[in-house]
Parts: C-alpha cells; structure tokens; sequence
C-alpha cells in the first residue's frame, strides 16, 4: 500500500516485533521503500545495491505524534494491535494512556509546587521516594532486602510509562532489564555484590551504543535498526560495574548538532522532550531526556554526553548535578560523534556523591579511544582517584576558587538578574566555607567571541568522526557513509520534519569542505587550545594559583569545551514564582519561568575531577538548593507501590 507517495507497507511483515524494545506500544515491523528524492539523490550504482536492501528490510517505526498525523492511514493498524502490544509487553505494564498520547492527546497542567514525597510504610518499613533516593539508600535498601533490583527495574519503568506520554523523556525501554535486575539479585543471595552500581538501573542517551535489543539512533529514523559490533565501553563499564541499563532517552537530535532552527530536546525519532519545572519548559540539550527523566527520578542517574554544554545546559535546568569530565577520561568508543576533539560523556544525577559513584565506574583507559591513554594513572588503574571518597565537606577550606569576572561583565548584560544575584551569594558562600576568592579573567574572551574557529573545528571534526562513525557498524539500513548522504536522507526522508527542521549545520560543514585530516585543521585547532588554554581556563587557574574558578552555569561551557578540560554544575536556585515566562526563538518551549532551576559551575585543570566534585559537594551540602522547590510533574508511582503489589 502506497502512502503519501513515499512508502510501500507490505501487510504481509505485520507483527509486533521485539527485537528493538521501544516506548511506546505502536511499533511494529514494516518493510518499506523510500523512493523519490533520496533514491535519486545517490549514484545509480548505490541505488541498485540500496533498492533490493530496502524492499526486503524490516524496521521499527516509532508512530510518534507526528508520525501518526503525517501517515493517518496507518493508525487504524496500530490501535487494533494495542491491546495485543500491551499484553505481550506486560511486564512493563504498558498504559492505555501512551496510546492516546501518540494522537496528541496530551494537555500540561498548571504550574504548582508539589509537597516533597517522603517515602511509605509498608509492613512497618519505611520506603524511600524515588525523585529523592540516593544510591546509598538503595543499596541500604538492597542489603537488607527489603526490595530487589527487579521490584526497582519494575518501579522505574511503571515511572516511565506513567509520565512518558507527556514529557516524551525515554525512546526505548531494554527489554532485557528485568532478566539482568533477576541476575544481579540472584549474586546478590549468593553474597557476589561486584560494586555500589550492582543492580542499580541508569538510563543512558540514545547516541550511546549497546550490542543488545535497543536502538542507538542519535534521535534519526536513519539509524533505526542500525547494529553495532559490541557495547559501547561506555555500556560496557556499566555493565562492569553491575549497574541495569534501563533505556535510552530522547536528545536534541544529533547532540544538537544539525539545525540552527530546531528547539532543544527535539528529535525525529523521540519527538519533543520537556523539562518538569514549568509546563511547556525548555529542557536545554543535548542531552534533554536524560536530564529530565534524571530529575524526577525515572532512574538513580542517567549518562549524558557533551561537545559543549550538552550536559551542563541540561543539568543547569534540570534541578542536577553533571560531571563534564576532561576529554579522554571516559571513552567515547561507538558513541555517536561530533567532535573527538571535545567530546566526553559523564553522569546527571540529583547528588554530588551519586555522580561520583557513576563517574568511578566509567572513568578509565581504552583500548578503543585513544585520547584515553592520556589519563595519568593510565598505565596504573592502582592510582585512579577515589571520586566518591572526594565527597568532603571541607574541602573548600584554604582553597583558593577564582572568579572570571570579565565574563561576567561581557555575558551578564544578557543574563537574568535572579541568576547573577544567586552567583554572587553563592560566591560569598564558598568564601564563607574558608575558600579564597580572587579575580581570575580569561583574557581572550573577547577576541574569542570574535573569532568563528571554533566552528571550523567542529566541523571539520564531524566530517572525520560521523563517517568513522558508521563504519564501525554491522548494520546500517540505508547504507549512508558519510555526511552528505546522512543530509539527503534526512532532507527527504518525511519523518525527519524538514525543512521545518532545517540542516544549516551540515549544510556549513559541507561547504567548508575539509576535515580534521586536512592542512587547515592544524592552524585552526592551534587557535582554540589558545582561547581555551593560556587565554582562557587553563591560563586563568595557572596566573592566579587557584583550584578552580567559578560561573553561572549557563555562562560556563564553551570556553572549557576548547580544551577539554572538566566543569561540575550544581543546583544554585530557581527563578521567581513572580517570573515572566519567556520563550525560546522557535517559539514551542519556554525558556524561564516561575521556579525554572539554575546552576552554579566548578571549572578546573584537565584531570581535577577528584578536586571539582570535593568542591561542588561542600557547596552542594551547604545550600541544598534542589530541596527547594519541587518539580510541577512527577510520576506518583513509588517502589512502595511495587512490593506492596507484589
């Protein structure tokens, strides 16, 4: 069946399909043919190989909202196999209520400030909520059995599902993790706990690959089905570490990294992300879902990745705490890339100690990723500093913390008094803990904000990394390359929202021209180590004598991100409930609003991780600031309910 000229549905391969474990209940496998403008668009010898491919491929295609709007003829399918869906995946207990979402039937409510939860007795034992719970609680938790990692596998995804519909956080839940969660609590009965992630359940960003039943997508229908020869290290210290992967979140598609007309946290695949501090809100990127679904409490933590910003923006207003770690200490082996220059990957979690716990597992040398042999306990894993042993209430004593106050002076013109009045008491905080402050400028700020290299870099980068990228892969559904495939894929491709979602970002990268192989990558790189370096936090933190230097969060990732060295954001307060909503350039998300969190920043020398997250949590236990307003939704779904069914 034809529809919209675009697709032929073969009724034959109808059946619902688990081989890539999806949200929402209206996946199913298709076999499809995109003829047109993208057939046409590859050399005729590729559209041979391609055609035959196509024909016979059978896919996951997430009916999202838009999807389901785009191609009505196909709902009447979906709905009619709901019921089958729900009964087969049950053991997730899939809602009536995703159903309804993907025809749009979603509605906010009214921003309101929700009294904390303080857990439930239950048979005399008290349970802990889970938008507040500390991995040490589950662990408690779990030692004494009053529940199991199953009974949390079970309570997250119940979560999940409760609130997925509105917020669009999670794209595919691992249908594997029940089975994992019943593996760990049977080693945990036999006295075999391999560390504090042991049957603990962390989503991760769907750009970070794993070998197993979920997609890896980078939020484009290009990638659905994709397959990968083994986990991404990143999945595969996790599993190390005895942690569950749950699911992968929604991102700013391509880590933000293809639009300059798009809103943070949308994706052709996930759809449109939002934040719970405020109906409607912005939930920044990249690294949206993972942010959110971290915030109120979908998983213990979530892994986030970053070329600038992608975990710090998301943290900022997400009521978090996020480790961008120095580029090098994690590896991004089979993570989709932008740039291998300043791409990293670390934890969003709600505590300072919840983050070091995650860090601890994912830190380390590679044999895939060699940026990370640069580590300096590398060739003796014996040295690896204690992140969570960091957590120091005094650490902050007889430290000296800069300020860049010339970054202030330029960017705080642009920033929210609510925010610069927060930094300074924050500041006067952490000189009240027995840090010294002193000024510590980055002194080529200005002729860096003048300067475009750094876009070159990035683009330069991406044109190497992506094609390295889909290299690796076993399985690639369209055959795509490079980046200029990938651009007449999604430009024709109808799911893909262009050009309503517009491809500026490549189309920049393509008319540049050149890669990182290229003569004019060195000059150009040259240039960023300088504004990042000996003009910016490196240089900053070597003039003054200090540990690390201090901004608002929203003002702290790019200079950082040039040189790859590390940054911690957290919670610092929120907005005003008098606060006038503003909206972002789209137009679809709201930017600031009433009780909408911001966050303060720790910046410091490549590998100084141990000395930022000790810094952040002396901070952190000093103000708790993400105690003081509550998210306007969250999930009503507790662990309590879960054993108390059970």
């Amino acid at each position: 069946m034809e529809l919209n000229g675009h697709y032929f549905f073969d009724a034959r391969s109808y059946s619902i399909c688990f081989r890539k474990s999806v949200v929402a209940p209206c996946y199913f496998r298709m076999v499809l043919w995109q003829h047109g403008s993208y057939q046409h668009s590859v050399t005729s010898s590729k559209a041979n190989s391609l055609v035959p491919h196509l024909l016979t491929r059978k896919f996951l295609i997430p009916l999202s909202t838009e999807v389901v709007r785009a191609y009505s003829t196909t709902v009447h399918l979906t709905l009619s196999k709901a019921e089958e869906f729900r009964d087969s995946y049950s053991k997730i207990k899939m809602r009536t209520t995703i159903v309804t979402a993907l025809l749009g039937a979603v509605s906010l409510v009214s921003s309101i400030t929700v009294p904390p939860y303080t857990g439930t007795i239950i048979k005399g034992q008290q349970f802990p909520s889970l938008i507040d719970v500390t991995l040490e609680d589950l662990s408690t938790g779990l030692e004494s059995g009053l529940f199991t990692s199953v009974d949390l596998v079970t309570a997250y995804m119940d979560r999940i599902n409760e609130i997925n519909s509105t917020l669009h956080l999670v794209t595919e839940l691992n249908p594997d993790a029940l089975s994992i969660a019943s593996q760990a609590d049977a080693m945990r009965a036999n006295g075999t706990v391999v560390g504090p992630l042991h049957g603990i359940p962390i989503l991760i960003k769907n750009n970070i690959a794993t070998a197993d039943a979920m997609n890896n997508t980078a939020g484009s229908f290009s990638l659905v089905g994709s397959e990968v020869p083994r986990d991404s290290t990143m999945a595969a210290n996790l599993r190390k570490a005895g942690a569950v992967i749950l699911g992968k979140t929604n991102l700013s598609q391509w880590a933000n990294y293809r639009s300059d007309n798009s809103s943070n946290g949308w994706s052709a695949y996930g759809g449109q992300t939002y934040a719970a501090y405020y109906p409607g809100q912005d939930p920044s990127g990249s690294s949206s879902g993972s942010g959110v679904a971290s915030s109120i409490g979908l998983s213990l933590a979530a892994l986030g990745t970053e070329t600038s910003g992608s975990i710090l923006s998301p943290s900022d207003v997400n009521n978090l705490v996020g480790i961008k770690p120095t580029v090098g200490l994690t590896s991004r082996y089979l993570v989709i890339p932008i740039s291998e220059h300043q791409d990293t990957i670390g934890p969003m979690a709600r505590t300072v100690k919840d983050a070091a716990y995650v860090l601890q597992a994912l830190a380390g040398p590679d044999q895939y990723d060699n940026y990370t042999s640069a580590i300096p306990w590398a060739n003796d894993t014996s040295a690896k500093p204690d992140y969570v042993a960091a957590c120091d209430y005094n650490s902050l004593a007889g430290k000296r913390i800069g300020v860049a106050r010339n970054v202030l002076e330029i960017w705080g013109r642009y920033t929210d008094a609510p925010v610069l009045d927060a930094f300074e008491e924050a500041v006067s905080q952490i000189e009240a803990a027995g840090a010294t402050i002193v000024d510590a400028n980055f002194t080529a700020f200005e002729a860096w904000q003048e300067d475009g290299n750094g876009t070159l870099v990035l683009q330069a980068d991406f044109l190497s990394n992506l094609a390295n990228y889909l290299s690796e892969l076993t399985e690639n559904p369209y055959g795509i390359e490079n980046l200029a495939e990938e651009r007449n894929f999604t430009q024709s491709f109808p799911a893909e929202a262009y050009p309503s979602r517009d491809t500026a970002v490549w189309d920049s990268a393509l008319e540049q021209g050149w890669n990182n192989t290229s003569p004019k990558f060195w000059p150009a790189y040259q240039q960023n180590l300088y504004y990042g370096g000996e003009g910016g936090i490196l240089g900053a933190l070597a003039r003054t004598n200090t540990s690390a230097v201090l901004l608002p969060t929203q003002l702290s990732p790019s200079i950082p991100a040039l040189v790859g060295s590390p940054v911690i954001t957290v919670p610092m307060g929120f907005y005003p409930a008098n606060w006038t909503v503003t909206m972002n350039a789209r137009g679809n998300l709201v930017s600031t609003g009433p009780h909408v969190p911001f966050g303060l920043s720790f910046m410091g020398a490549k590998w100084s991780e141990a000395d930022l997250i000790g810094f952040a949590y002396a901070y952190e236990q000093r103000t708790r600031h993400r105690e003081e307003v509550q998210p306007y939704l969250v999930p009503n779904i507790e662990l309590a309910d879960v054993v108390g069914a059970s």
